[in-house]
């Protein structure tokens, strides 16, 4: 016959009843807590902690979803999550901050929690479209020409860039910091302006040497830099803004016999990325990555967004797999303003599919723009930054970028790997992590699916349920 355990009754049976003196000891212990942090798809619960789960030794049912989370299988190495600080969003937090205002917003980026950690960013190596001018390193009239460079300076990011990324960097020492180039000097290019045009073949040594330059440049201020792409988005000449053509032959040799021999030669640490483009030409960094000089120099490919899938990232990584993938630019906008629809997209796409897809790290694109989509030149006039400040007032805005990035960066620190979890059931998307310091776990979950879903979570023998609101994103931490 079936017996009820003790337990059950709350009291302990010695002899038949219970021991003097012995309090009742209640239900049996429960496992280890997992911290719950909720974001809505209506935006209700903005990464609340809620109330936390208890993993229990017993079996969910066979017939219940699961995501089985197995650290024993680990993938890459993290570096970071984060966005571009633009020289509109040095600008706008330098600018249109009073001291303290800055200081907190700075905390609450880069800061541990109650910060959000952020521990990746990108840097423009002169103007972008999000600059409030046009500018290189070395820009001289039409007609001139500076081969051994003898007017390079970075004086022009002395005013509001350097503060912002030294201040971001004391705030959080961890940070790692990326530079792309939008276009060189002009008087490199065959247009002879930064808008348009191609490299001239008598610029690729000293365009190595702008690249030396800036990274040494930097280095004096304190600013090191972990890694440089060759040219931003090389498949599009902007009409408005600058920006540079540089086909896979080109970036081949560039990389091949100037920037890899000279890094080499200079003891220069910083790695090479190739690409810094659209999932939708992957054949591109395999073009480059076919060369039979420039893969030794070549550290990974980065991505982004604006056109094809996610899954280029691991077609490149399956035929190159000692090549590291990096996603280094995504922006939000208003073509794209519902909240529940970016939140879903967001954390699907850019940081569960993208470090599923081999990332070592997320970049989205401006880190703070005002309330008209700017400060820009030119590009992109309705861009939404991760948060938006109020020019006359210095309000922040925290956008869906903002709890998307949030959700990673936050929990999943420097150095921690991705570890294998289950994904793509009945609308559960996952992707999970083990820090390295503690050997905590992050395990991301969005529900993409139009109703709630009830599922377990399984890990080490042990399990909890949950039930994940349609269209919500969770992230459950334990130890």
């Amino acid at each position: 016959m079936r017996r009820t355990p003790a337990w059950a009754f709350g009291t302990v049976v010695a002899c038949g009843r219970l021991a003097p003196g012995e309090p009742s000891p209640g239900p049996p212990p429960q496992g280890p807590a997992a911290q719950v942090w909720l974001t809505t798809g209506s935006g209700s619960k903005l990464l609340s902690r809620e109330t936390d789960v208890h993993f229990d030794s017993g079996a969910p049912p066979a017939t219940l979803l699961r995501i089985v989370v197995d650290e024993g299988t680990a993938y890459q190495e993290i570096v970071g999550f984060g966005a571009a600080i633009t020289d509109a969003s040095a600008w706008l937090i330098q600018n249109r901050l009073t001291a303290a205002q800055r200081e907190a917003l700075l905390q609450e980026l880069f800061g541990p929690s109650p910060g959000i950690g952020l521990s990746f960013t990108r840097l423009t190596m002169g103007a972008s479209d999000f600059s409030l001018h046009q500018y290189s390193y070395d820009d001289l009239p039409a007609g001139q020409t500076d081969s051994t460079l003898a007017h390079f300076s970075i004086d022009s990011n002395r005013a509001y860039l350097l503060p912002i990324v030294q201040r971001a960097l004391a705030i959080n020492p961890r940070l790692k910091i990326m530079a792309t180039p939008w276009s060189p000097p002009g008087w490199m290019k065959t247009t002879g302006s930064l808008i348009q045009g191609t490299l001239r073949p008598e610029a690729y040594g000293p365009l190595a040497e702008y690249f030396r330059r800036y990274i040494e440049a930097y280095r004096a201020e304190g600013v090191p830099i972990y890694a440089v792409t060759v040219q931003n988005e090389p498949h599009y000449e902007p009409p408005n803004y600058p920006g540079m053509r540089l086909e896979p032959p080109a970036r081949a040799r560039f990389v091949g016999q100037y920037l890899g021999p000279l890094f080499a030669r200079r003891g220069i640490g910083t790695i090479i990325l190739d690409w810094d483009h659209n999932w939708d030409e992957y054949q591109s960094p395999l073009q480059v990555l076919a060369d039979s000089v420039a893969p030794r120099y070549i550290a990974g490919v980065a991505w982004h967004c604006y056109g094809g899938d996610v899954a280029a990232q691991s077609l490149v990584h399956d035929a190159h797999p000692e090549k590291n993938a990096y996603f280094t630019e995504c922006s939000g906008g208003e073509w794209a303003p519902t909240f529940a629809d970016n939140l879903k997209w967001f954390v699907r796409t850019l940081i569960i599919e993208a470090t599923r897809g081999w990332a070592k790290g997320v970049l989205l694109w401006n880190l703070a723009l005002d309330e008209n989509h700017g400060p820009h030149t030119g590009g992109c006039g309705d861009c939404r930054g991760v948060v938006t400040i109020t020019s006359a007032s210095g309000a922040v805005t925290r956008n869906v970028e903002y709890y998307a990035l949030a959700h990673a960066s936050r929990f999943v620190r420097p150095g921690a790997r991705r570890v294998a979890s289950t994904s793509g059931v009945a609308g559960l998307e996952s992707v999970a992590f083990r820090n390295a310091d503690d050997g905590s776990k992050a395990l991301i979950v969005v529900n993409t699916d139009v109703q709630d879903r009830t599922f377990a979570v399984r890990w080490a023998s042990q399990s909890f349920r949950y039930t994940l609101p349609a269209g919500a994103v969770v992230t459950f931490v334990w130890n």
